[in-house]
């Protein structure tokens, strides 16, 4: 199967979908209409020939879809507490007020700075801390391999701990309809929610497909640059260190494990990537639950809008913004 330039990502009670050149964001609203954002995208990668170097260009896109990422979240947030502020006011017989929508904007921004730096505290240096502690930070491969171990055990636990939640497992919902609607883009079939349905909501191009790769890369990465570190300066890093030298190295890991995911996606069918990748698809069945027909409706707007297909079909209410 040949690979579409097409991506997403799941948002609150919607699909961001991603082509070569536009992205667009379909949210459910709770009238029932989805409301359709869509906007021009041109990587940086593309507008910069210094940024389409190997390593370079993917740690400029780890970097451009992290925003993305962001501004899509905030959209999808933005819409739900608009509407919510709508019904609390018509209970009360007021006007939603613009202004409080603005604060919750400013505050979602704030938050998602937060998130960040969270996810880097518990996913990072934590893993790194606990391995120092068990003293095994004398060899660097161990060392490494016991820090990404934990990195792994720690992410798929808040994986399932999270998924028990109810608005999350809407989320990972809206992520099963986005993985079944570019499925039924890449092969041809029809658009529509009812042929949707009838695909996997496994794919093996989302990034969790490719999580052992990015993993052992990061662990091979790691345990060269503490290797390096001893060898200069005669002895291992300490905590502090090895936590400044690893972040250092993060725009390395980024762009590398890029270059690992484009290869990879050109040899799925090679019986060493798809054992590389068998990890990360038995995660998707935390990551993704079975979607409803209004949810793949949702998805398929927002891959269409994408793809320049604005007009939407008869069973479909939308607007486009």
């Amino acid at each position: 199967m040949p690979d579409m330039n097409v991506g997403g990502q799941a948002v609150i009670e919607g699909v961001m979908m991603r082509s070569k050149d536009r992205i667009a964001t379909a949210v459910r609203k709770p009238d029932g209409e989805i409301l359709i954002k869509t906007e021009d995208y041109r990587s940086l990668a593309s507008r910069y020939r210094l940024l389409k170097l190997p390593i370079v260009r993917g740690a400029v896109a780890f970097v451009e879809m992290l925003f993305i990422g962001i501004r899509t979240l905030n959209f999808s947030a933005d819409v739900a507490m608009k509407e919510l502020e709508k019904e609390e006011a018509a209970k009360k017989g007021e006007a939603a007020a613009d202004k409080a929508a603005k604060s919750n904007n400013l505050m979602l921004a704030l938050t998602a700075v937060f998130a960040v730096a969270l996810g880097i505290f518990i996913f990072f240096f934590i893993p790194l801390a606990l391995s120092h502690y068990l003293n095994v930070n004398r060899d660097a491969i161990a060392f490494n391999l016991v820090a990404g171990a934990i990195r792994l055990v720690m992410f798929v636990l808040y994986i399932w701990g999270i998924s028990l939640f109810g608005e999350f497992r809407r989320i990972f919902q809206y992520h099963g309809a986005e993985h079944k609607s570019i499925f039924t883009y890449e092969v041809g079939d029809q658009l529509i929610p009812e042929r949707a349905a009838c695909h996997s909501r496994f794919h093996p191009r989302c990034g969790t497909s490719f999580i052992l790769i990015v993993a052992l890369f990061a662990i091979m990465t790691y345990a060269v640059s503490d290797t390096l570190y001893a060898m200069y300066t005669g002895a291992a890093p300490g905590l502090l260190e090895r936590f400044a030298l690893h972040l250092s190295l993060l725009p390395l890991v980024a762009g590398g494990s890029y270059e690992l995911l484009k290869l990879s996606g050109k040899t799925r069918d090679n019986a060493l990537t798809r054992i590389l990748i068998a990890p990360g698809l038995w995660l998707q069945r935390l990551t993704t639950r079975e979607p409803s027909i209004d949810q793949l409706e949702v998805a398929i707007a927002a891959l269409k809008a994408s793809l320049g297909v604005t007009q939407p079909e008869p069973s479909e209410k939308s607007t486009v913004s």
